[in-house]
C-alpha cells in the first residue's frame, strides 16, 4: 500500500512540474506559406499478374495432337447465277482534233478563208500554233462610183514552252488589208471635168502592212512574275510608218499578310507621215511624232469575308520628244467589290485613270478610212469613276449594271477631212473622202446594262444595252460618237446534227461635219455644215449542219434587213449578203 502512495505521488510532482514549465516557456503562433499546391497521388496497388510463375516441381506438358480430316464428296445440283452490274449511261467525250480549216464564198464576190492548227511536242511541254484567216470582198456597192473592194489577210505563228516553275511563249504576227477611199459626197463627180484631175481608180486604193513580234514570260517561285514585251512595225502604201516597243514586266512582294503587285511599263511609239495635214493648203509639212511613257503601277489586294478591296496608283511620266515636251501623271487605280447575297448580288466599283498611248495602228483598226496625215497624241485619262451591282438570280440568269462618269484629255474623235481642191497628192484622200482626228475633252456620263440567259445546254441568249452623254470642252458634238448602242446575241443547238445563232445590233445617230478649204482662212473659218447620221439596225445570223465529228457545213447571212446605212460619214454598206461554206476538222 505504501509503495504504491509512493508512485501516485511521484506522477501527480511531475505533471505539475511540466504545467509549470509550458506556462513559462509558451510556443508562439507562425505563418506557414504552401510554395507547391498540394497533389495527392495514389501509390500503385499489389497487381496479381496475369501470367503467375508455377513454383510446382512437376510441370504437366502438353500433349501433341494431330487431326486428320476424312473428306466424302456429296453430289450437288446447285448453280448460282451470274451477277451482272448495272450499266450508267455516260455521254462519250468529244473527239478533239488538232486543227481545221473552213472555206466560204458569197454574192459581192466575198471569200473566206481560216485555217488554224496546234502540235504538241515533249509530252504536251512544247506548242506550236498556226493561224490563217482571210476574208475579202470584190463587189460593188449601190450608188458608188468608185471601188469598193477590200480584203484583210492575217497570219500568226506562236510557240510556247511549260517548264516546272516556268513557263513563256513567242509569237510572230503579219498582217495585210487593203481599203478604198470610196465615200465621196454625193455630187462630188457633178463639178465640171477641170476641176479634177483625171480619176484613176488606183488612186483611191491604200494598202496597210503590220509585222509584230511578241513574248511572255511567267514564273512561279519569284518576286519577278510576268514579263511581256511587243515590237511591232506598221507602214501603207503612201510611205506612211510606225514603230512601236513596249516593255510590260510585274514583280509581287509579300506584304505581312498581303500581296504587293507592282506592274511596270515602258511604252514607245513613233511615226512619220510625209503627208501634211489636209487643212492646209499645200502638203506641206511633213508630220513627225514619238512619244515615250513610263508607267509604275503598284496596288495591294486586302480580302476580308465578302469584300474585296484593290489599292494602287499609277504613276507616268510621258515625254514628246518631237517637241520636248514632258510632264508627270499620277492616276488613282481603286477597285472594290462586296458580296450582299453571295453570288446573287454583287456590288462592285472603282475609280480607275490612265494614260492612254494612241498609234497609227490603233486609228486603221478602228476606222481604215483615215488619212495618212493624222495628228497622233497620247489622251490623258483622267479618272473614270464606275459603281455597279451583278449577279445571278438563277443558276442560268446573270446579269449586270454598271453607271460610270468619265473626264478625259484630248480624247481623239474621227471626223471627215474638208474637201481640198489645191492639193496634188499622190492618193486620193482630198475630195471629202477620208477621216482626221480631231482632239477633245470630253466627260461622259455612262449607263450600261446587259442580261445572260441559259435557258438550256444547247440554248443561250445575252441582250446588253449603253447609253451616252457628252459634254465636250469645244461645245462642238462629239464626233461619230452615238448616244445609244444596243445588241442582242442567241446561240441554239439544234439536235445533235443542226446548229444556228443570231447577232443583232443597234447604233444611235451620230454627228459629223462637212468642210472645205479655201485660201487665206483658218480651219475654223472654213465653210462647212453638219451631217447627221441616222441610227442604223443590223442583223446577222448563221446556220449549220454536221454530218459528222470531222465535216460540217455553214451559211451566213448579213445585213438580213437589208438597210443602206452609213457606218461612217459618205460610206455606204453592202447590202444584204449571203455566205457559205463548209469547215473540216483533223489531226496534224
Amino acid at each position: 500500500m505504501y509503495k504504491h502512495i509512493k508512485i501516485l505521488s511521484f506522477i501527480f510532482l511531475s505533471t505539475i512540474q511540466i504545467a509549470m514549465a509550458q506556462e513559462k516557456d509558451s510556443i508562439g503562433t507562425e505563418t506557414v506559406t504552401v510554395v507547391k499546391s498540394y497533389r495527392p497521388t495514389i501509390s500503385d496497388a499489389f497487381k496479381i499478374k496475369s501470367v503467375p510463375n508455377l513454383n510446382d516441381s512437376i510441370v504437366l506438358k502438353k500433349k501433341e495432337i494431330k487431326y486428320t480430316i476424312f473428306s466424302v464428296p456429296v453430289a450437288s445440283t446447285f448453280t448460282p447465277a451470274k451477277g451482272k452490274a448495272a450499266k450508267v449511261e455516260k455521254t462519250p467525250p468529244p473527239k478533239l482534233f488538232n486543227s481545221y480549216a473552213s472555206v466560204g464564198l458569197g454574192n459581192f464576190n466575198n471569200a473566206l478563208v481560216d485555217f488554224y492548227t496546234s502540235r504538241g511536242f515533249n509530252r504536251g511541254e512544247d506548242r506550236l500554233d498556226i493561224g490563217l484567216n482571210h476574208f475579202s470582198s470584190r463587189g460593188d456597192i449601190d450608188n458608188t462610183v468608185l471601188d469598193t473592194d477590200f480584203y484583210n489577210t492575217k497570219l500568226d505563228v506562236g510557240y510556247a514552252k511549260r517548264d516546272r516553275d516556268f513557263n513563256w511563249g513567242t509569237n510572230i504576227g503579219l498582217q495585210h488589208q487593203l481599203y478604198n477611199w470610196y465615200g465621196t459626197p454625193d455630187d462630188t463627180f457633178d463639178f465640171p471635168p477641170n476641176v479634177f484631175v483625171e480619176i484613176d481608180r488606183k488612186n483611191f486604193r491604200q494598202n496597210y502592212f503590220n509585222a509584230e513580234l511578241g513574248g511572255y514570260i511567267n514564273l512561279e517561285d519569284s518576286f519577278f512574275k510576268t514579263g511581256k514585251v511587243l515590237v511591232r512595225r506598221f507602214w501603207d502604201a503612201t510611205t506612211s510608218a510606225e514603230n512601236r516597243l513596249v516593255l510590260e514586266p510585274t514583280f509581287e512582294l509579300p506584304i505581312t499578310e498581303e500581296l504587293l503587285t507592282i506592274k511596270t511599263k515602258f511604252d514607245y511609239v513613233g511615226g512619220n507621215f510625209e503627208n501634211a495635214n489636209l487643212n492646209n493648203e499645200e502638203n506641206t509639212p511633213e508630220v513627225d511624232y514619238a512619244h515615250m511613257q513610263i508607267g509604275v503601277n503598284p496596288s495591294i489586294v486586302i480580302l476580308r469575308d465578302d469584300l474585296t478591296l484593290n489599292l494602287g496608283a499609277n504613276i507616268v511620266y510621258g515625254l514628246d520628244t518631237e517637241n520636248s515636251d514632258s510632264n508627270f501623271y499620277i492616276y488613282p487605280t481603286v477597285t472594290a467589290s462586296y458580296r450582299l447575297l453571295d453570288e446573287v448580288a454583287i456590288v462592285y466599283g472603282g475609280i480607275e485613270g490612265q494614260l492612254r498611248q494612241n498609234s497609227y495602228h490603233g486609228f486603221v483598226d478602228e476606222n481604215p478610212f483615215v488619212s495618212p496625215t493624222l495628228l497622233i497624241g497620247p489622251t490623258d485619262q483622267q479618272y473614270d469613276g464606275y459603281i455597279g451591282l451583278k449577279g445571278q438570280l438563277l443558276s442560268n440568269v446573270s446579269y449586270n449594271l454598271k453607271g460610270s462618269y468619265m473626264a478625259e484629255n484630248r480624247r481623239p474623235l474621227f471626223k471627215l477631212n474638208p474637201v481640198n481642191l489645191f492639193r496634188n497628192d499622190e492618193k486620193g484622200y482630198t475630195l471629202g473622202n477620208s477621216f482626221e482626228v480631231f482632239y477633245d475633252d470630253i466627260k461622259t456620263l455612262g449607263l450600261f446594262g446587259e442580261i445572260n440567259v441559259d435557258v438550256n445546254r444547247n440554248f443561250s441568249l445575252g441582250l446588253n444595252a449603253e447609253v451616252y452623254d457628252y459634254n465636250t470642252e469645244t461645245g462642238q458634238p462629239a464626233w461619230n460618237l452615238p448616244n445609244l448602242k444596243g445588241s442582242l446575241t442567241m446561240d441554239y443547238q439544234i439536235g445533235e446534227k443542226w446548229f444556228m445563232g443570231a447577232n443583232l445590233f443597234y447604233v444611235g445617230e451620230r454627228d459629223d461635219i462637212r468642210s472645205e478649204v479655201i485660201q487665206n482662212a483658218l480651219p475654223s473659218q472654213f465653210p462647212s455644215e453638219t451631217i447627221n447620221l441616222d441610227a442604223f439596225f443590223d442583223a446577222n445570223a448563221h446556220l449549220g449542219y454536221r454530218f459528222n465529228e470531222q465535216l460540217s457545213i455553214f451559211a451566213k447571212a448579213s445585213n438580213i434587213a437589208n438597210n443602206d446605212y452609213q457606218r461612217w460619214a459618205n460610206f455606204r454598206v453592202q447590202s444584204f449578203q449571203v455566205l457559205a461554206g463548209a469547215t473540216y476538222k483533223f489531226d496534224f
